[in-house]
């Protein structure tokens, strides 16, 4: 399913139009009379070249950047979180993609979010707040295909849940880095389960992951996985 995304949007952005073969015939299909070097004036009725089709997603999404310069041990959290762009088309993703860091270019404590227009990444946004995430993880400089994997799926309408999904985050550490799925309401099994298994088939990652509800990690750091797929 990635793959036909990924497919269909290359082949969006990369479509030209095609030029004219026929730079030596008028209007009427006649040849030319002018003379070397001679200007011809255009013809008024010469329709312009209409621009690329674009290709609009189901839901506008946006990028939001913590940086780790920024933290402050004093500050609350996401205080130095920031949006960055929103996109609404598939052209719009790729022209942002291609022209930002990939997780193994961050710094070490980065964290880069991408999330439906509106949803602001934050246990406190209210429908983030009965939600949870899925997690998966991957030694330092490895998590860049899957990352690009990840937003697919999301921006592409790939799951079956997918109005459950809130955003995704990739979070930049020292030794690993870990890209978790957000969702909003934790209690409902049966979404989050077809969620954690649909990813780790879109991913192809054969490890064992697990779901946490923001309620039990905002009481306990070392919160336990409620599912597992």
């Amino acid at each position: 399913m990635v793959e036909e995304s990924e497919k269909s949007a290359a082949s969006a952005i990369k479509e030209e139009l095609d030029d004219s073969s026929e730079t030596n015939k008028n209007h009427h299909g006649e040849e030319s009379d002018a003379e070397e070097g001679e200007i011809i004036a255009a013809d008024s009725d010469a329709a312009a070249p209409l621009p690329p089709p674009r290709h609009p997603l189901e839901h506008s999404w946006t990028f939001w950047f913590d940086n780790p310069s920024a933290k402050s041990k004093q500050a609350a959290w996401g205080s130095s979180m920031r949006p960055i762009y929103t996109f609404s088309t598939v052209e719009d993703f790729w022209s942002v993609y291609n022209n930002i860091h990939h997780p193994g270019k961050l710094a070490v404590g980065a964290d880069f979010y991408c999330f439906k227009h509106n949803i602001e990444p934050k246990w406190e946004d209210p429908i983030c707040a009965n939600g949870g995430k899925w997690t998966v993880t991957y030694s330092r400089g490895k998590a860049d295909t899957s990352w690009l994997y990840t937003l697919l799926a999301m921006i592409g309408e790939q799951f079956d849940y997918g109005d459950e999904i809130c955003g995704a985050v990739v979070n930049v550490r020292a030794r690993q880095e870990k890209i978790s799925i957000w969702t909003k309401n934790a209690t409902n099994e049966a979404a989050q389960l077809s969620i954690g298994r649909q990813w780790k088939d879109f991913l192809d990652y054969n490890e064992t992951i697990g779901f946490i509800f923001h309620d039990d990690a905002k009481k306990d750091r070392g919160a336990k996985n409620k599912y597992t797929v």
